[in-house]
């Protein structure tokens, strides 16, 4: 197979879990190498998302390794042999790669949670919300480069508009509502689409009201995107040096674990849309 010169984070997803599988088996890379007939280079491009990888040769690998979670073989088959070009890959070269990878992993979920604390999360802000975010955080970009990730996030809704639509839910603090991003109008328009979107039987948004007694968990922003299985699903988090995924299983389940307590701490469904509504009307 041809040498990849940049791995989407989905195919190094993939990689990391073979690497995983033979770090369980006790093998080198070289013993996994001599098994399938092929160098130890080409045992390390596998590892390293650089190559990919056959569902027979994938296959032969996980009986090597004395693997017999069927489930998570047949959802690593189902990776290495997707050859999926989606609606994202006209901006490869064109935005950071960590856009792309988030649109890929958003399209192959079986689920997506938010959460936020300080902006309405990127799939359910407007035009001009993402606008003036993008503007205000990015002031030396001309005009042309802030509407190429207007454009780009927007598109990411598609995962709302399918024949499957992805199950969505977010938990959004009441500050992230309340910050004017843009103007008085944009900001009315903006909590407009949240109350629209809300409506849909996919969608769940779920307010953390400023008057939460004993709440301490607002670092806690993330975006996490559901696996075929448990194992595969990731958690991404925005910092000060660019965008991280999360995969270790221990991490995951953390992570998990404080979704459903952000989601406890918050409003039902209708007393969020209501709340949001309120604060609609006071614009």
């Amino acid at each position: 197979m041809t040498t990849r010169r940049a791995p989407t984070a989905r195919q190094m997803r993939l990689a990391v879990e073979l690497r995983r599988l033979r770090d369980a088996a006790g093998l080198a890379a070289r013993e996994t190498a001599a098994l399938l007939g092929v160098s130890h280079v080409q045992v390390s491009h596998i590892e390293s998302g650089l190559t990919g990888v056959s569902g027979e040769r994938l296959r032969r690998l996980a009986a090597n390794y004395a693997c017999s979670d069927d489930e998570l073989i047949q959802a690593l088959v189902a990776m290495a042999t997707d050859r999926t070009r989606g609606w994202w890959e006209e901006y490869r070269g064109v935005l950071p790669t960590a856009y792309l990878d988030l649109s890929e992993l958003e399209h192959h979920a079986s689920y997506r949670w938010d959460v936020d604390f300080l902006h309405v999360p990127g799939l359910l802000q407007t035009e001009d919300y993402a606008r003036a975010l993008f503007s205000y955080v990015n002031p030396e970009f001309p005009k042309d480069e802030v509407e190429l990730r207007v454009e780009h996030r927007m598109k990411r809704r598609a995962i709302f508009q399918r024949p499957d639509p992805t199950p969505y839910e977010a938990v959004v603090h009441e500050g992230a509502l309340r910050i004017r991003v843009g103007d008085r109008s944009a900001a009315r328009a903006q909590l407009v689409r949240v109350l629209e979107l809300s409506e849909a039987e996919h969608v769940t948004v779920r307010v953390i009201p400023f008057d939460l007694d004993g709440f301490a968990g607002a670092g806690s922003a993330m975006a996490y995107a559901g696996g075929p299985i448990p194992k595969l699903d990731t958690v991404v988090r925005d910092g000060p040096h660019g965008t991280t995924f999360v995969d270790a299983e221990a991490q995951l389940a953390r992570f998990r674990t404080l979704f459903r307590r952000l989601e406890a701490a918050s409003l039902e469904p209708e007393r969020s849309r209501d709340f949001i509504h309120r604060l609609a009307k006071e614009l």
